[in-house]
């Protein structure tokens, strides 16, 4: 039995030792084809290029150039591609590997074998032009950008020399004049965008702390600014009257402690405001005056952001510090939205998760925009309009389908969080704590109210 058990172990080893010799002797061959694949420029013979993939790409995407005798030093190729320096990642004998450059607009891919004074030796160009994809992309609109955010200045300005924005939480068109775009500041200045006069201005409201910029539905398109003050007996909400330029003032007579969120129903007009302490939202109707309870959201504490659906046939509410939203629906026969249900997140569990419903997770949620999706007409949806949302604490633009299925739009770039950076919407841009969001539908393009870095962002087709 012994000698049987060590024929057998005898077999064993030596059937390894062969599979060992074998894997040594392939990997052998394909190192030294490799080798051979992989040598240098050879100046006496032409570089070739045959073929390159993908056919269709956009800025950022990978490329791979085929040829011949590229030689097996980056340093000594140059890529162009629609006249645009492409980034080389690697040359490896008969390939070149580069990432698509921004604009390269007219597809036509070069390549150029440098000498060590980086003197072109040669040039090759392909026989087919790459079709080249705009792609939405992240830059800076507005406001400078500091490295050290105690040494931010805020001033007023040209937009090539406004400072820095403190505090940006909420972001709205003027309804009449889409070349005004206002933001609040919260505990810092509110400021009025003038895109005609390209002039960043402060927005003066005398108060000290301006949550949200809402407008009226009457004929003037008043403005409403309401102000996030600690008294119960001091009014909460601000009409500032357009026929005076915005300078003039009267309260809403309904007394409003710590206002958070407001909203304006699209076709009725009434207004409704969400309280801190209380979590009551209140309706308050400006033909009669009349201000009563709509209904009472599940926490107490918590900023309620409201923002509701084109249509008015439903609104959303963004639970800022328990990181859930819920939905309320609108009663046409009573005039009224009525007692909200969650759509996505769960309360009270910050986090960062891509899904359905509650299987979605977000980390302190504020602004969000209703954008129409065109593929949804298309195929004859119901609800027509995306909703895009700053998630906060998660560094990052989010998008919530009616279906409530929740996905990452832009942010969180190179596999990160936070940070400040330009580009690709996943693979490059980084933003810090945004907060507001706009969609400017004449100019196709979103801002981004990037607090933590003081900025206002743009999400954009290359021009």
């Amino acid at each position: 039995m012994k000698i049987k058990n060590n024929v057998k172990a005898w077999r064993w080893q030596s059937h390894w030792m062969w599979l060992g010799l074998i894997a040594l002797c392939l990997t052998q061959c394909k190192k030294e084809e490799g080798e051979k694949q992989d040598v240098g420029y050879d100046p006496s013979k032409p570089v070739v290029v045959t073929d390159f993939s993908p056919k269709e790409a956009g800025y950022g995407s990978d490329l791979v150039i085929y040829g011949e005798n590229f030689g097996n030093d980056p340093s000594k190729i140059k890529v162009t591609v629609g006249g645009q320096i492409a980034k080389v990642i690697k040359v490896s004998g008969n390939n070149v590997y580069c990432i698509v450059p921004m604009k390269a607009y007219d597809g036509d891919i070069e390549v150029s074998v440098l000498d060590d004074n980086n003197q072109e030796l040669t040039q090759v160009e392909a026989k087919e032009r790459l079709t080249y994809v705009k792609k939405y992309l992240v830059s800076t609109f507005l406001g400078t950008y500091y490295e050290v955010s105690s040494e931010a200045k805020e001033k007023e300005g040209p937009f090539n020399d406004c400072g820095a924005f403190n505090g940006i939480l909420w972001l709205t068109f003027d309804p009449l004049n889409h070349n005004r775009l206002y933001f609040s500041g919260d505990k810092n200045n509110a400021r009025l965008i003038d895109f005609e006069n390209k002039y960043v201005s402060i927005f003066k409201t005398n108060m000290a702390q301006v949550s949200m910029i809402n407008w009226r539905l009457d004929g003037n398109r008043d403005m409403i600014v309401t102000e996030n003050q600690a008294s119960d007996t001091k009014y909460g909400n601000y009409i500032f009257s357009r026929s005076s330029n915005f300078l003039q003032r009267d309260p809403i007579p309904v007394y409003a402690r710590s206002v958070n969120g407001t909203m304006v129903h699209p076709q009725n007009g009434e207004l409704y405001y969400s309280k801190y302490y209380t979590a009551e939202v209140r309706r308050y109707d400006f033909a009669t005056k009349e201000d009563k309870l709509a209904f009472t959201t599940p926490d107490t504490r918590v900023s309620f952001y409201m923002v509701v659906h084109p249509s008015g046939d439903y609104a959303y509410l963004i639970a800022n510090q328990k990181h859930y939203i819920m939905r309320t629906d609108y009663d046409r026969e009573k005039k009224i939205f009525k007692i909200p249900y969650n759509i996505c997140g769960v309360s009270g569990s910050a986090g960062y998760a891509d899904g359905v419903g509650t299987a979605a997770r977000l980390n302190g949620p504020v602004q969000g925009v209703f954008v129409k999706n065109p593929d949804y007409e298309k195929s004859g949806e119901d609800d027509l309009y995306d909703f895009y949302f700053c998630d906060a604490a998660n560094h990052a633009v989010r998008i919530l389908t009616p279906q409530a299925r929740v996905s990452t739009f832009a942010g969180r770039g190179n596999n990160g969080t936070d940070g400040y950076a330009n580009g690709d919407l996943r693979k490059q841009a980084r933003f810090k704590t945004p907060q507001a969001i706009v969609y400017d539908e004449e100019r196709n393009c979103f801002y981004i109210g990037d607090t933590g870095n003081k900025v206002i962002r743009k999400i954009a087709k290359e021009d």
